[in-house]
């Protein structure tokens, strides 16, 4: 059992190390520049490698079956009807495909990004009327994994009120890092976007945050 343990420990720093020690700036730059490189012999092979090391990727659901770049195939868009959503009005969907890494109560503007791995509402958003407003709300935390559909639509029927960003590093954003790095999502490129909902007084707040890799937030409203 410890030597289990100590394997999956090494396997952490060593996954660690790859991710958070390169120049991540520097290196997702790079990737952004050399994914939307549009040769054909450089896209597939992309593409393939992509394929050997994530077998979880999925382009099934993908609305076209040839992509210009690695970038085009990486914000593909889905067939119609690829996803079930619940049209109820009084119902908040998911914006997105994700896993859920924490969901629960803000407590005095303070919430976790790991169990026992609190941080500020107020750096997370650096806004003070925001801070104000979930001081005692409620937070998920949903994480996109590299090989998930990478869209995030609007979570139900609202009105888009602001829109800040703010820049910032980019770290991973795994669990590893999450565990390790304080206040990780205070520290990576955001955008906070907020939304009246449908009903008097109702809010939501979406937070996207860049990683190293993935920091190419683009906003189509």
């Amino acid at each position: 059992m410890h030597t289990l343990v100590s394997r999956i420990a090494q396997q952490e720093d060593i996954n660690f190390l790859l991710t958070n020690r390169l120049p991540r700036r520097l290196v997702t730059r790079f990737m952004g520049w050399f994914s939307k490189i549009r040769n054909p012999l450089i896209r597939d092979l992309s593409i393939w490698s992509w394929k050997v090391f994530s077998p979880d990727l999925d382009l099934s659901e993908a609305r076209k079956s040839e992509f210009d770049s690695l970038h085009d195939c990486f914000i593909r868009e889905l067939k119609p009807g690829s996803r079930q959503i619940n049209k109820s009005p009084d119902i908040v969907v998911s914006p997105c495909d994700a896993i859920i890494g924490e969901i629960g109560k803000v407590e005095e503007g303070r919430l976790y990004q790991a169990k026992g791995f609190p941080y500020q509402l107020r750096d997370l958003l650096q806004d003070e009327g925001l801070v104000e407003r979930y001081r005692h709300g409620l937070f998920i935390t949903l994480r996109l994994t590299s090989t998930m559909y990478h869209r995030f639509h609007a979570p139900c029927d609202c009105r888009l009120t602001s829109i800040n960003y703010i820049s910032g590093d980019t770290w991973n954003v795994n669990p590893i890092a999450l565990k390790r790095v304080e206040q990780l999502f205070c520290k990576n490129e955001r955008a906070v976007i907020d939304l009246h909902l449908g009903w008097p007084g109702q809010y939501l707040t979406l937070v996207p945050v860049a990683a190293i890799l993935v920091a190419s937030i683009r906003l189509h409203c």
